[in-house]
């Protein structure tokens, strides 16, 4: 493929993770810190999960050669081809995991928060005046995949499939973005923002309802890149069944999709696919959850 702004896979992985492996062992926080993220904690509320019926919906993108720069041009190989697959019915949650049910689901399991949460939660209170409220309503951020996984399932949930995570973020059709086809702004999704020190700009996870996708999901593009189920495999789309396709079966990265904070418009489009190690915590990715449910009735086809 020629073109200009395209990167390879691997550069976009390197771009969505930091260098944190997650192993490391997270220290006991200061007595004042332990007391913000008790209340952070306090201040949890669950996302209401919305239904996506079963049915086929158009996953991935058409290969287009002749405009380089258009904004329905496939950003790189990795989500071709066009297919369109069927999706039995599944709920997903209406917005990505707050900070607040993380740091909940951490005291639960009486497991500190990453040095580099805690880093960042301390410094935005302390320099930015940014109040237990206003983090608790933050998406939950620097969590490895094992962690999302572990608290959808104590939830009775699970991560989505990458298939079910495209199609609540596109519709049956093949939306551009969550919302339609109009280019991205600040009242549809949290992009392109840039802070000095790397600090996240992020939006309540409930917030910016001019940018739900067709299901009433908030934050499909933009705020933080979403963990999924699925091993992140490069060709999958040229080999996947049609009918609830679970992913490869084996890989080196977890699927990640959605992008965030600090993401270019052209990454926003519901198609763009990447990775990301299991174990690595970064400031861009969250998740959320979703749950399998009997539902035989599929949506009408056109």
């Amino acid at each position: 493929m020629t073109r200009l702004r395209w990167v390879s896979p691997l550069l976009l992985l390197l771009a969505l993770s930091t260098q944190a492996s997650g192993a490391a062992i997270a220290p006991k926080p200061s007595h004042e810190l332990a007391r913000h993220l008790a209340n952070i904690a306090a201040l949890a509320k669950p996302s209401p999960a919305l239904t996506v019926p079963a049915g086929t919906f158009l996953l991935g993108s058409k290969r287009i050669d002749d405009d380089p720069y258009g904004i329905r041009t496939q950003f790189d190989d990795t989500e071709l081809p066009q297919n369109r697959v069927w999706l039995d019915a599944f709920e997903m949650d209406r917005g990505e995991v707050s900070l607040g049910e993380y740091l909940a689901f951490l005291q639960q399991r009486k497991t500190p928060p990453a040095d580099e949460l805690q880093k960042l939660i301390w410094h935005v209170i302390t320099v930015h005046s940014v109040t237990d409220t206003t983090l608790s309503r933050w998406p939950a951020l620097y969590v490895t995949w094992k962690e999302a996984q572990d608290l959808c399932h104590a939830a009775g949930k699970r991560l989505p499939t990458e298939a079910e995570w495209e199609k609540a973020a596109r519709g049956t059709e093949g939306n551009l973005f969550p919302w339609g086809d109009a280019p991205p702004d600040q009242t549809r999704a949290m992009f392109g923002q840039h802070h000095v020190h790397e600090i996240p700009i992020l939006a309540p996870v409930e917030s910016l309802d001019d940018g739900r996708s067709p299901y009433g999901l908030h934050h499909m593009a933009g705020n933080v890149a979403e963990w999924t189920h699925d091993w992140f495999g490069f060709d999958y789309y040229a080999y996947m069944t049609e009918k609830n396709p679970p992913g490869p079966a084996s890989g080196r990265y977890r699927s990640v999709r959605g992008v965030s904070w600090k993401s270019k418009v052209i990454m926003l489009r519901t198609a763009t696919r990447s990775g990301s190690l299991p174990k690595q915590r970064s400031a861009t990715i969250g998740f959320r959850c979703a749950k399998s449910v009997s539902d035989p009735a599929p949506e009408p086809t056109p």
